[in-house]
């Protein structure tokens, strides 16, 4: 009961952060990506306040035999940047600049734009089922 417990208090205080610091409405995160019109960094300052406690939860992680709550951490298997890879994130990467969404913000959207941001969550879930069927 101690992981979904968790898992849930992490998807809260996650969704409630990107709702505070407007990172949940897509207009302001393709402000973002608008380099030569209207550029909005704040993206920038969410990305980098994010980061930093992160950086110090791995430091701590690495210092630790397993986790509190779990049997074992789950990391990547490898560290390889392969095609495979690549192809995801700027497929990733591409939704993302033209919906202004991606899974984590399209989530906590559904609480303030229902019809448009599960527009973008039913067409995700599609795209991950497709590659879930295609590559069994």
């Amino acid at each position: 009961m101690k992981v979904p417990a968790i898992s849930l208090l992490a998807g809260l205080l996650f969704g409630a952060g990107l709702t505070v610091s407007g990172m949940a409405d897509p207009a302001r995160v393709r402000a973002f990506l608008d380099l030569f019109g209207a550029w909005d960094p704040t993206l920038a300052f969410v990305m980098t306040g994010a980061m930093m406690p992160m950086a110090i939860a791995w430091l701590v992680q690495k210092r630790m035999p397993r986790p509190i709550v779990c049997e074992a951490f789950d990391l990547p298997g490898t560290s390889l940047l392969d095609a495979k890879l690549l192809g995801g994130a700027s497929l990733f990467g591409i939704g993302w600049g033209i919906a202004g969404l991606c899974p984590g913000p399209a989530l906590a959207d559904l609480a303030i734009a229902p019809f448009e941001a599960g527009i973008f969550v039913v067409a995700m879930l599609a795209g991950m089922t497709a590659h879930r069927i295609t590559t069994q």
